[in-house]
Order: C-alpha cells, then structure tokens, then sequence
C-alpha cells in the first residue's frame, strides 16, 4: 500500500519567493491637503471650534502629504451625519459602506497585477489578503474571488484587523506559501479603506486629528512564487528573509478599538522613539551575518506612519540624505494608506530604478529591507532583494 505521504508530497521549489508583479489602486476622490482644514471643519459642522481649527492647519502642514485620495464624499457625508461627528453611532452604516469599498478597490489593484504578470488566473492557487476594516463573513477574499473569475479551489488567507504593519505579514505568509508549495502563485492583496476612521474633531482627543490628516485610502496587489518561468515572467525583488517583533517598552504607542462610533486610534507622542531606537537592533541581528554593517549599503521601504518617524529613522540610523526619497514621496502624494503604503513604496521604487537608469529595481542596491509597523507595538521586517530589471 503506498502511504498517503508520498501521494501528496510535492517537492519544494529550488528559489526563493520572488514577486512578479506590481498593482496599485485609488479611489477617485482626491483630498487637497492645503483646503482639507476648510472641508473638513465646514463638513463636520465645526467651524466654531477656530482654535482647533487652527491646530489642525498646523498638524497639515507638518505632515509632508499634499494630497490622499478617499471613498467618502461630501454627499456620503450629508446623508449620515452622525459620521462627522466624533462619538455618535455610526457602526453600521460605516460598515455598509466598508465591505463593498474594500473588495471593490482590492479588484481594481490585483487587476493590474494580474495583467503585468501575464499568465492565466487559473494558475493563481493561493490568495493572502489584508483589510484593516470591513470585517464580514464571507469575508473580502471570498468577495474578490468572485469579482476577479479565481478558481474556486484557491487556498485563501484573510487578515482583518491588525493595521499598519500588515503589509509586511502578507509578504511573509506569501513566501512561506511559494517555498514550500512548488509551482504555487500567490496573489497577495492589501486593501485600506478609512471610511471607518473618519469623524468630527473633539478637543479632549487630540490625537485622533493624526489620523484625520494623514489617512488615505489605497490597495496593492502582488503575484508571488518561486522558481520563475524563464522569459514569460518578470521578477521584481527576490524576500530573502522575515520576521514579525513586539518592540519592547512600546504598549499603548499606537491602539485602535471599535465601537459604536467606528475605529478610534489612540497614539502616544513616544511612538517615533520607539520604533526608531528599536530598528538598528533588528538590522544588526538580520545584515550582519551577511556582512553588511553599514546600513547606507541598503535600500529602504519604511511605513511612514508620519515624518516623525522616518526623521527618528534617518537620525538613528545615521543615512545619508535621500535614503527615504521614495518613502517620502509616496507619503507625500498619497498620505498613510496603512498596510498598502509599503507596498506603493516598493511599486514607486522599482519604477523609479527603471527611470534613472539604475539597473536594479533596488535604485543601485542589492539589499534592502521593508519595514512595516502598526498596534502592538509590532515590526515586520522583509529582507529584499533586488533584480536587475534591464536585462
């Protein structure tokens, strides 16, 4: 009798977990960060309240973002008016809105994706998928199933709920998947949408005018497995290594808790402290074995949860000016899209090495590292590496 070991032992893929592909997506409602204090205080009825208006013209300006895009518009706004304000219910018509929003524009960027691989969707046979919001049953993956035509047999992962730092969880379930499955294709999704977060101001939670700044809304999708197809399809960075970490010292930096008003984030002013004091440690126990020391050798994908923390990074680490451009950028033209945000950055990044001519999507590095952060306080970090995109 043949044991049933040996029916269904695969051997394992020669390589490491690669991405092949690349897609992003917005909604079409784009938030001009200079007239966002206007709209935002008129919308929430809160124009009386001028010296927090005027504090959050401040927080504005110092957040780096010129624009974000958003779901919600104004006329979403005037029909349910307990959303603006700061602590009225507003669960379930936030929740409506959510778990169609997030499936729908999860679609439109694994659409992309899907189209620069090139191969047939039938030879998709896991999906990994992140939301922070929209929690449903069946959930957003089983919703983008269908949108998208996969096959019904696709071994599916749904993440709901963890935040910022998903980006790189998706990432390291994706390369356990495509090295120990051969011939397994993972489509690994991220969709934000804030609809969730949004409210009036109040001026006994200051910290959550943060969030009103600087949230937008976004997906990412890519194609993931090892041992590529010679010729047909394109790999963008090699995921050498991951790993998750609670940083120490870090409770109550960053919480987010549901209730009958939607999500309310809670952060604490150490927040940018913590996670750069902490990120120097993980690099040496990660590079050093390979020799690498100095951290100006790397390319970098950081979560920018705000400029603060990527000026703490750039402080502690010692990088030379421009190490986090690209990080940078996309905070700029697209504000915290919470999980997805790494994965724009790592899009914007390989795009921009095909521009400059740098010959690698790592922009003339090897080696580089994405790091994402969110409640816990919890680090993922993601080895990368990167491929030589002009051969």
């Amino acid at each position: 009798m043949v044991a049933i070991q040996d029916v269904f032992r695969k051997e394992r893929p020669q390589g490491p977990a690669t991405i092949l592909a690349i897609g992003t997506a917005n909604p079409p409602n784009v938030i001009d960060q200079s007239t966002y204090p206007d709209y935002y205080f008129r919308v929430t009825n809160s124009e009386h309240k001028q010296d927090l208006k005027n504090k959050f013209r401040r927080i504005c300006e110092r957040s780096t973002v010129k624009k974000r895009y958003t779901y919600l518009t104004e006329d979403i706004l005037k029909e349910n008016p307990n959303m603006c304000m700061y602590k009225a219910p507003s669960t379930d018509v936030r929740q409506e809105i959510t778990v169609s929003a997030v499936p729908e524009l999860a679609s439109m960027a694994a659409v992309k994706a899907l189209e620069e691989w090139g191969r047939p969707r039938s030879e998709i046979t896991h999906l990994v998928f992140c939301a922070m919001t929209g929690a449903d049953m069946p959930g957003a993956d089983y919703q983008l199933l269908k949108l998208l035509g996969l096959s019904h047999n696709i071994n599916r992962t749904m993440l709901y709920s963890l935040g910022c730092y998903a980006g790189g969880t998706v990432l390291r379930i994706a390369k356990d998947i495509a090295e120990n499955n051969k011939g397994a294709r993972v489509l690994v999704v991220s969709s934000e949408i804030m609809t969730q977060v949004f409210r009036g101001p109040d001026e006994a939670h200051f910290d959550s005018l943060i969030g009103e700044a600087i949230f937008g809304d976004g997906a990412a999708a890519l194609v993931v497995g090892a041992d590529p197809i010679i010729d047909v399809e394109k790999p963008v960075f090699e995921i050498g290594f991951a790993m998750q970490a609670v940083l120490p010292d870090s409770e109550g930096s960053v919480e987010g808790h549901y209730g009958h008003a939607g999500l309310t984030f809670h952060l604490q002013n150490k927040l940018p402290h913590v996670v750069a004091k902490n990120i120097e440690k993980s690099l040496k126990q990660v590079f050093e074995p390979v020799g690498v020391t100095d951290w100006n050798e790397l390319f970098y994908i950081v979560h920018p949860g705000g400029p603060a923390i990527l000026d703490k990074t750039e402080e502690e680490l010692k990088l030379a000016p421009g190490k986090l451009r690209t990080t940078r950028q996309v905070l700029s033209e697209y504000g915290n899209m919470s999980s997805a945000t790494v994965l724009f950055i790592m899009d914007e990044m390989r795009k921009r090495s095909v521009e400059e001519g740098k010959g690698s999507s790592g922009e003339g590095h090897e080696l580089g590292v994405l790091l994402g952060f969110g409640p816990g306080l919890t680090m993922e970090l993601v080895v990368l590496r990167s491929v030589s995109l002009l051969a």
